[in-house]
């Protein structure tokens, strides 16, 4: 059944890229936003978009828009598993990036994973 249900998540997946309205592209649409752990939200990233850091930019435009504090982990789900929190194994062992913005500090940090290679002095 769970495969059943993993194959099916991956097909609607899949579908609703297909589906995008005219004009817009799979740069635009909105990746899925999984929950949140605490104050941190937990966002699965495409595949393709994996090691795109403009595609990280746009979206935490819509994430984390305005300067409040916004926590943000990103995720790839390689393996099409089902999602859920807390994560599954696999996906969780595919971080891509972490998003930091503290408004009580003026602080924000963005570290990419090392596995990318986008940014090999501040990686993790």
């Amino acid at each position: 059944m769970t495969s059943l249900r993993s194959r099916v998540m991956v097909a609607l997946t899949a579908l609703q890229t297909l589906l995008l309205a005219p004009g817009a592209s799979a740069e635009d649409k909105p990746w899925t936003e999984l929950g949140r752990q605490g104050m941190t939200r937990i966002v699965i990233v495409p595949l393709a978009q994996a090691a795109d850091r403009d595609a990280y930019a746009r979206q935490l435009q819509r994430l984390c828009a305005g300067n409040e504090t916004c926590f943000v982990n990103f995720y790839t789900n390689s393996r099409g598993v089902e999602l859920a929190l807390p994560l599954p194994d696999a996906v969780a062992s595919e971080p891509t990036a972490v998003f930091r913005r503290s408004a009580k500090q003026g602080a924000e940090l963005m570290r990419f994973s090392c596995r990318l290679q986008l940014d090999t002095v501040n990686c993790f």
